[in-house]
């Protein structure tokens, strides 16, 4: 078969239609080049150029090969830019999964920089929960997780993202909307949503663990997977809520946010995790720019 060295040297003569000018155009000499299109025309089984002493003219299957040549030699070019590119994280694309809190500010941020600093890699968002997100990685269907807890196996990375408090999410026709502060204790018997343990078992250990800690006792009227459902419903009057503050970026006309101290190390964290054999070269360029917009203050601090 033949080679792309051939195929150089021959469309090389077939522009020139002269030895002498193609050889010097090569940096090579005569008989060299010659033997290489000898062999071209072996390979093909067809002649290439009729040839006299004073002319070289392209044959009708020289014509024909003339054409496919070139674009060989322009998809071959390509190829190696497009191997290069994907090797530099320029292109290609990366899978990501991500609890649904993290789209309220931290998220799209990302994803506009990542945009404009890789305009060329596709980016696949897949919402999860953490657990959700733990097997996604195992299986290999994500590269990269944001979830609320790390996962703390041999092979896996995490690394914590952000950390921020939880606030109160309070009818505004309630009477702590208008309290001049809040306390853990003001909770106690007041109609509560609360997180799931099987959509949310980070955020509902915490936050249960925390109550019987200070030995409050809400009244649990719901439990539900995501903050966005526990804001429409704190809306609809059904009851109290904690939140992490992120979840303030999103506006509900009934709903008062209001400050409250949970204690040490009750805090909402956003971990990213991932296969640390992961060789997608997109990945590491999207985890390097996560990693610049956290510390260009993105995602709560």
């Amino acid at each position: 078969m033949f080679e792309l060295s051939h195929l150089r040297c021959f469309t090389t003569v077939a522009t020139e239609l002269n030895f002498r000018r193609a050889a010097e155009r090569l940096n090579m000499t005569q008989p060299p080049l010659s033997r290489q299109i000898q062999l071209l025309e072996h390979h093909l089984g067809v002649e290439l150029f009729t040839r006299n002493t004073r002319n070289v003219a392209l044959t009708a299957a020289g014509r024909a090969f003339f054409i496919e040549a070139q674009n060989l030699l322009e998809r071959a070019q390509q190829a190696a830019v497009t191997a290069r590119r994907f090797a530099q994280g320029d292109i290609g694309s990366v899978n990501i999964g991500f609890v649904g809190s993290a789209v309220y500010e931290f998220l799209p941020k990302v994803i506009a920089e990542t945009r404009i600093t890789q305009p060329h890699v596709r980016i696949d968002l897949s919402e999860m929960n953490t657990y959700q997100q733990h097997e996604a990685l195992r299986a290999r269907r994500i590269d990269l997780g944001i979830a609320r807890a790390p996962l703390l196996e041999p092979g896996y990375a995490t690394e914590c993202l952000v950390r921020e408090p939880f606030v109160l999410a309070v009818p505004n026709t309630h009477p702590l909307a208008d309290a001049k502060t809040v306390s853990v204790k003001d909770l106690d018997g007041q109609p509560f949503l609360m997180y799931s343990h099987a959509a949310y078992p980070p955020f509902n250990e915490l936050l249960t663990g925390m109550l019987r800690s200070a030995r409050v006792a809400p009244d649990y009227v719901q439990w539900l997977g995501s903050s966005l459902t526990i804001l429409a419903l704190v809306n609809a009057a059904m009851g109290l809520a904690l939140v992490p503050r992120c979840a303030t970026s999103v506006v509900f006309k009934n709903v008062v946010f209001r400050d409250i101290d949970l204690g040490e190390g009750v805090q909402s964290e956003l971990h990213l995790i991932w296969r640390e054999n992961n060789d997608n070269p997109a990945f590491a360029m999207l985890l390097e720019g996560i990693r610049h917009a956290v510390r260009e203050g993105w995602g709560g601090g």
